[in-house]
């Protein structure tokens, strides 16, 4: 197949930072999708519906009006959110879930949740409201293996919640597992799962691959080889509970390469291009359509897109940077090619 017309589609995990930051990198989100889940960890984090509002506002003003776009608001999970800024939110319309982050557990999240019991006051109001639990899905214990963390947190975390909270919508984002896949596949209908293209084409060999590799360093982490597979048999089976969600994250590209450098994977500027290349790969081109426009819109109760887009076979050259305020980005394929394009 060499070209394929798809249903505008939403990215269901998007990091586009603030201010001077953000108005360099949201017009590639906006080229490509019709909305976006805006993820709150900002400095200082997203915590209120008023908040949401105002940043919402800011990214709308940065577009002006040159794009036809959606941002979805969430808020920042804490120990102390009250039921009654979910109820707020709920109310608001465009607050459409919370993001919760294990304290520590990656960019932006030192205000995370310490204690998952902590956040049952809210988690009880978002259940009986309808917002989403968007769950960054590792545990953050210093004495356990970075490449455990996600398969313990589903032990010590999210099997317990969603016997807690039966009602509860569960996104599990950025899946990077056999054992996560294998948890979304056998939980009820109200848990799904969000996949990114950098877990689809990259396994842990690639941070490594001919040096270290800091611009494919992300959080969670990419795995071996046998979880890239089960995460691609999973976003290409047509099971509705799998759906797009980039996590594209900009960072500095000073900041990626320092000695401490920081997670975060810049996907935006190629994202479909992306998609269509892995599902491409592995021969389930007709399956891209149903993931990336229409699973994620059915599992958040939105309606559907009506208008559309084309990708096309035919290779396309990644800049070696993009403007990032006073600093450049480094995005992924830097200085490489990608096999598809948007028309």
């Amino acid at each position: 197949m060499q070209s394929i017309t798809i249903t505008k589609p939403d990215d269901f995990h998007l990091h586009i930072r603030d201010g001077d930051y953000m108005k360099c990198v949201v017009k590639h989100s906006a080229a490509q999708f019709a909305r976006a889940i805006i993820m709150p960890n900002l400095r200082p984090p997203v915590l209120t519906t008023d908040d949401a509002d105002a940043y919402r506002q800011r990214i709308l003003s940065a577009l002006n009006n040159q794009h036809d776009f959606e941002p979805l608001m969430t808020l920042y999970l804490t120990d102390n959110t009250s039921p009654e800024e979910i109820e707020k939110a709920a109310k608001s319309g465009f607050v459409k879930a919370l993001k919760y982050y294990p304290a520590g557990a990656t960019t932006n999240s030192d205000q995370g949740v310490t204690d998952i019991k902590k956040a049952y006051p809210a988690l009880k109001a978002m259940s009986d409201h309808g917002l989403l639990l968007l769950m960054h899905g590792e545990v953050t214990e210093s004495h356990i293996d970075i490449f455990d963390r996600e398969t313990i947190f589903i032990d010590k975390v999210l099997k317990n919640l969603v016997t807690d909270f039966p009602n509860l919508k569960i996104v599990f984002e950025h899946i990077t597992t056999r054992s996560a896949v294998e948890f979304v596949m056998q939980a009820d209908s109200h848990v799904a799962a969000t996949i990114t293209p950098q877990h689809l084409l990259l396994s842990r060999n690639d941070l490594f691959r001919g040096g270290l590799r800091p611009h494919h360093y992300c959080l969670p982490i990419l795995k071996a080889e046998d979880d890239r597979q089960a995460i691609m048999s999973a976003a290409t089976s047509g099971n509705p509970k799998f759906f797009l969600g980039t996590d594209s994250a900009p960072h500095s590209s000073i900041l990626k390469e320092s000695a401490c450098g920081c997670a975060g994977i810049y996907t935006a500027h190629i994202a479909m291009e992306l998609y269509a290349e892995a599902f491409a790969r592995a021969d389930r081109l007709d399956k891209l359509e149903a993931f990336a426009s229409n699973f994620g819109a059915d599992f958040y109760g939105l309606p559907r897109n009506t208008g559309s887009i084309t990708l096309i076979k035919k290779e396309q050259a990644v800049p070696e940077s993009f403007p990032f305020a006073n600093d450049t980005l480094t995005p992924y394929r830097a200085g490489e090619t990608c096999a598809w394009r948007i028309q």
